[in-house]
């Protein structure tokens, strides 16, 4: 595997794959890899003859209060789990490559409508960082497509739109939820709980379950997300958003079938993102704070 930090490299790297006809998949990660950054790289070499990783701490995505310092870096640990995985490219440039003239004056990607609600609006401007960062990578890298995965339902929807809208030629796949035995989908900030905390994580997961079959089997959404709720906060969790949207993030209507049930919620000091799809039966109506 190529271990590249300038761009320069980067390029002509490519230059020579891309010459020779080969297909190539980016898989872009902040690192502290776990098995579902993995199931990426998989996928990515399903799709493809050449497999990029890149590893980057985005500033840009952090808020004023976030974990941007404490945002736990394996280098030597996610170069040796993406050497085992196939990985042919392992891209992690410095802050100051892809930032040269700092944040403050740096264009941003924003996409409206999908980025705002949920995780935008809890966390504002954490979208413009992530869409410009991935702009940028697939400036970069060029890639034929590219993997991300469905745990960040909404990033993925962030996503796709731009890819749409800015008529990039880039097949995006979202990959499945990677989870622990014990239901808990699989996070780099999972390691920031306790062992208690990472005892009770997974009732979120079984919250959503519950959750799932009774919207399933006919329960108002009102009544179901309500009772969610206050099941989370009883479990010890703060909840950010508990919500039921259709595919695309918009409010569920009375035609809506295809739905998807979204969470965010602090758990000690660990903010825990899951999601579910759902199959409505017929009258569901919207989401609840």
């Amino acid at each position: 595997m190529h271990t590249l930090r300038e761009i320069n490299d980067l390029r002509s790297t490519l230059r020579d794959y891309r010459k020779r006809g080969q297909r190539i998949a980016l898989v872009p990660t902040m690192g502290n890899l776990h098995a579902g950054h993995l199931a990426l790289v998989a996928a990515a070499r399903q799709h493809a003859d050449i497999v990029v990783a890149s590893l980057f701490v985005n500033p840009m995505q952090f808020g004023p209060n976030e974990d941007l310092d404490g945002y736990p870096r394996t280098f030597a640990d996610d170069q040796a789990k993406l050497t085992d995985a196939g990985c042919d490219v392992l891209f992690s440039p410095t802050v100051s490559a892809l930032y040269p003239h700092g944040l403050a004056s740096q264009t941003r990607v924003h996409v409206p409508d999908v980025g705002e609600g949920l995780c935008g609006g809890s966390r504002p401007g954490h979208f413009d960082g992530v869409s410009t960062v991935v702009t940028m990578l697939f400036n970069l890298v060029q890639p034929d497509i590219a993997c991300f995965g469905e745990k960040d339902y909404q990033q993925l929807a962030v996503i796709r739109k731009f890819v749409r809208d800015l008529h990039m030629p880039i097949e995006i796949i979202g990959v499945p939820i990677v989870r622990a035995e014990d239901g808990l989908a699989l996070s780099s900030r999972n390691g920031y709980l306790s062992a208690n905390e990472r005892a009770m994580a997974p009732t979120l997961y079984r919250i959503l379950c519950e959750l799932r079959d009774a919207l399933e089997q006919g329960e108002p959404a009102e009544t179901a997300l309500g009772r969610g709720l206050a099941r989370l906060v009883d479990a010890g969790f703060t909840p950010d958003y508990l919500e039921l949207r259709d595919t695309q993030l918009k409010p569920v209507s009375a035609t809506t079938r295809e739905a998807v049930l979204l969470a965010a919620a602090k758990l000690g000091p660990a903010r825990l993102l899951d999601n579910l799809s759902v199959q409505l039966p017929s009258q569901s109506t919207t989401s609840h704070h």
